[in-house]
């Protein structure tokens, strides 16, 4: 239940959380911000740095150390802790056993305090993590949201821009399937504006080419491999992110966002697995998915996707 002072519990205070925390400070996201991390003095010293600046903010939000007793009156938790990647030549599913054992202690910790809310999971694998997350809390799967392939609709809504010099927010497009490699775009559900991409390449055929709309795919899938040769980790995309989920649950805006969400029966029958699609989001977490009318070569990668997924879930059990 939602009160009107919005709190949020931030578990693990490294460079994703932080920007996260960062940005919700500086975009006025709730009242109240609990950092907690394995690391009690760093999440100490996170809070006094956020706390310095709140001069300079819109906010007044309350920050501070805590520990997980404090996410029992928490509108969200948001979970970032675990393992990044490192190098551009890691897969985000590398990631999993270890990150599995962390979620094995915080999860319950979590559920442990009384916590009611809603879980926003951003640790990579993402799409896993959030399954581990839904498994792990015995919450329902709509109050257990992944960051998904919402960074991914966000870099290519930008780059979709730029070619076709249309502002982003009059684009609509996603990016769906698995946050990793085998994400993809079904071109046949893109729109600017209300018209079909792919009619304004037929209409437009010596101007705009699915070439290029092919290059810009794989430019999104492979931009965080860019951003990680090139400065280590990426972080500030996936925290402003965060927010954006953060904002339609609490301000239960029922917004489309391409969230990591289980599957219950859609496309052909698949089940329980969580993948990025577009779904509604509001104050009871995701209220709905969009099933999109893929054709028969987008239903085969959004297989390819959930087999991916499923296949490597069942190895860590």
């Amino acid at each position: 239940m939602f009160t009107n002072k919005k709190k949020i519990a931030l578990v693990g205070t490294g460079m994703v959380g932080m920007s996260f925390a960062y940005a919700a400070l500086n975009q006025n996201l709730c009242d109240e911000l609990v950092l907690i991390d394995i690391n009690e003095q760093r999440a100490r010293g996170e809070a006094m740095d956020l706390n310095h600046g709140i001069a300079f903010s819109p906010a007044s939000t309350k920050i501070y150390a805590g520990n997980y007793s404090d996410c029992k009156d928490a509108d969200i938790v948001v979970i970032c802790a675990g393992a990044s990647q490192r190098q551009p030549s890691q897969s985000r599913l590398e990631l999993l056993k270890g990150n599995y054992e962390i979620f094995r202690k915080i999860v319950p910790q979590v559920t442990e305090s009384g916590f009611e809310g809603i879980f926003i999971v951003a640790t990579n694998p993402v799409d896993i993590m959030t399954r581990i997350t839904c498994e792990l809390s015995g919450f329902k799967a709509e109050k257990v949201i992944g960051t998904g392939t919402t960074l991914d609709t966000a870099r290519l809504r930008y780059l979709l821009g730029e070619y076709f010099e249309v502002d982003p927010r009059n684009i609509h497009a996603y990016v769906i399937g698995e946050h990793g490699d085998s994400e993809f775009v079904p071109w046949s559900q893109a729109l600017i504006a209300v018209k079909p991409i792919c009619d304004v390449l037929s209409d437009n055929s010596k101007s705009y080419f699915m070439e290029d709309l092919d290059r810009i795919s794989r430019e999104v899938r492979t931009a965080a491999h860019e951003i990680i040769a090139a400065k280590k980790a990426t972080y500030y995309g996936i925290g402003m992110a965060i927010v954006r989920v953060a904002r339609a649950v609490l301000e239960n805006e029922n917004s489309v966002l391409t969230v990591s969400v289980r599957l219950r029966g859609e496309y052909g029958g698949k089940k329980d697995v969580f993948l990025g699609n577009p779904a509604i989001i509001g104050s009871e977490g995701a209220k709905r998915m969009l099933e999109l009318k893929l054709t028969p070569s987008e239903q085969k990668y959004l297989e390819n996707s959930y087999n991916i997924l499923n296949d490597t879930y069942k190895s860590i059990l």
